[in-house]
């Protein structure tokens, strides 16, 4: 994986210098460099390209926005955009040069160009047009220590496991084999994993993890990831739990092919966020006692599947009738719901690719959010969602739409109708707990079937940057 490394000299070698304007790149360059550069710049040109056939020099103009978020945000896609062109000129080296003392702007920027630096590739047998060639950046600032690289060395690491399980198959990763690598990530960054096999989830009356697996060939499985650092500063834990469907055919309810199940590898994207996210946190040491939940199956209608009118009871002793096989993912969250009151949380936050509603009304452009949760503790998510460009949508989570969750012959129904599917979902999710509650849709943002800068094309790792940043808020 390409890292970042702090350096207190730039050399001889490959720069791309950060400027507020023109004139801070004088002291780099020569006179008739000078003229070209604010020439370019002139002509609204964001970057310029200076080829001393021995090394490379990029001029980067940071951008003025009124939105400094934005400024952030163009930052990442502009150091993305920048490493492309870095590899068609087979660079293995360069610097990055904070020259106006930008440490935002500057740890933005390298954080594109790292997390822009993903390939998933492990499946061809050609890789010579995956490779990057790009095997070291440095980072020259003055403000910028080696310890906020290293925060971004560890996020990045994070979202590429994320991003590598999401895009692995399901033929080589069902849920067994995700909580393997949960228990992996916990030896490596020192939290514990537990795993509930089949035995345990019955034992517990798991009705809803239960019945989603029911159409599988494959074992389910329930996990719980802690890290209690000594000296935590929150008295109760934080609860994260994620949806681990690792692959949702939709059951009997089958969804449509080609363009509704081609992707659903994906429906796993909140489980691995968790994970991940659990790994990260360890890994920074954060003072933070935080838990990660993931109950995982795949949703496939098999003879003995659950079918539209069965009627299940969950964890907590709710019954709920099944109109939809494909909406499974609420099921196996509701039992991770009801459990996790054992915890006597502070909050408790799902995320989940849960509804295509929601990749209907946002896109790509944010995650659905929504809950029980104090004004201040939403607006703290909110506020990170702009921070790190995973925005977070606030919809109404009014009591009224629980109603269009009543059935004639359970406790609950598991759909809401036509209207408001994902707030409804969302709804059905708050039945089971006791405590402060926020759920985050990311069903438009987790997968994206087209190159989109720094998060590239196929698995994004959406949710990691955001909870982690949101988290290092809690007291």
């Amino acid at each position: 994986m390409l890292r970042l490394k702090k350096t207190t000299t730039t050399g001889k070698g490959n720069l791309v210098i950060l400027i507020s304007k023109a004139s801070g790149a004088a002291k780099w360059l020569t006179t008739a460099e000078m003229r070209y550069v604010k020439k370019r710049i002139s002509e609204k040109a964001g970057l310029v390209h200076i080829n001393r056939l021995n090394r490379h020099i990029f001029i980067q103009l940071i951008p003025v926005k009124k939105i400094f978020t934005d400024v952030l945000e163009d930052m990442r896609k502009d150091a993305c955009r920048l490493l492309g062109t870095i590899n068609e000129l087979r660079i293995k080296s360069f610097t990055i040069v904070d020259q106006d003392g930008k440490k935002e702007e500057t740890l933005a920027y390298a954080e594109g160009m790292l997390l822009g630096s993903y390939r998933f590739d492990h499946y061809l047998k050609d890789k010579k047009n995956k490779n990057l060639w790009l095997t070291e950046v440095l980072v020259h600032s003055r403000l910028t220590g080696q310890a906020d690289l290293e925060e971004l060395n560890y996020l990045a690491m994070a979202v590429f496991k994320a991003r590598t399980l999401i895009n692995e198959p399901v033929n080589q990763l069902n849920a067994q084999q995700l909580a393997v690598h949960f228990k992996k990530m916990g030896n490596e960054g020192g939290f514990t994993v537990t795993v509930f096999d089949r035995r345990k989830i019955e034992t517990l009356r798991m009705g809803g993890l239960l019945a989603v697996n029911k159409g599988s060939i494959d074992e389910p499985c329930f996990t719980i990831m802690e890290w209690k650092p000594a000296g935590a500063r929150n008295k109760k834990p934080v609860v994260i739990i994620g949806k681990g469907i690792t692959f949702d055919t939709g059951g009997l309810s089958l969804k449509p092919t080609p363009d509704s199940m081609d992707y659903m590898k994906s429906d796993m994207s909140g489980a691995a966020a968790t994970g991940c996210l659990m790994y990260l946190i360890a890994r920074m040491k954060l003072q933070l006692h935080v838990i990660g939940i993931v109950p995982s199956t795949d949703n496939r209608p098999d003879g003995n599947a659950m079918a539209p009118g069965d009627i299940i009871r969950m964890y907590d002793g709710t019954t709920v009738e099944v109109l939809n096989t494909d909406a499974e993912g609420r099921l196996i969250l509701a039992d991770a719901l009801a459990y996790a009151k054992k915890f006597n949380p502070s909050l408790v936050i799902t995320i989940a690719t849960l509804t295509g509603a929601a990749a209907a009304a946002l896109g790509k452009m944010a995650m659905a959010g929504m809950g029980n949760a104090n004004k201040k503790t939403m607006d703290k998510l909110v506020e990170s969602g702009y921070k790190v460009h995973e925005r977070v949508a606030l919809l109404p989570f009014w009591d009224d739409y629980k109603e269009m969750l009543k059935s004639d012959i359970a406790d609950l129904q598991n759909i809401g109708g036509k209207y408001a599917g994902t707030i409804t979902a969302g709804k059905f999710l708050e039945h089971f707990t006791n405590y402060p509650f926020i759920h985050l849709d990311i069903a438009g943002m987790a997968f994206s079937k087209e190159n989109d800068s720094y998060r590239g094309k196929g698995a994004t790792g959406t949710g990691i940057r955001l909870l982690y940043d949101f988290l290092k808020t809690i007291n």
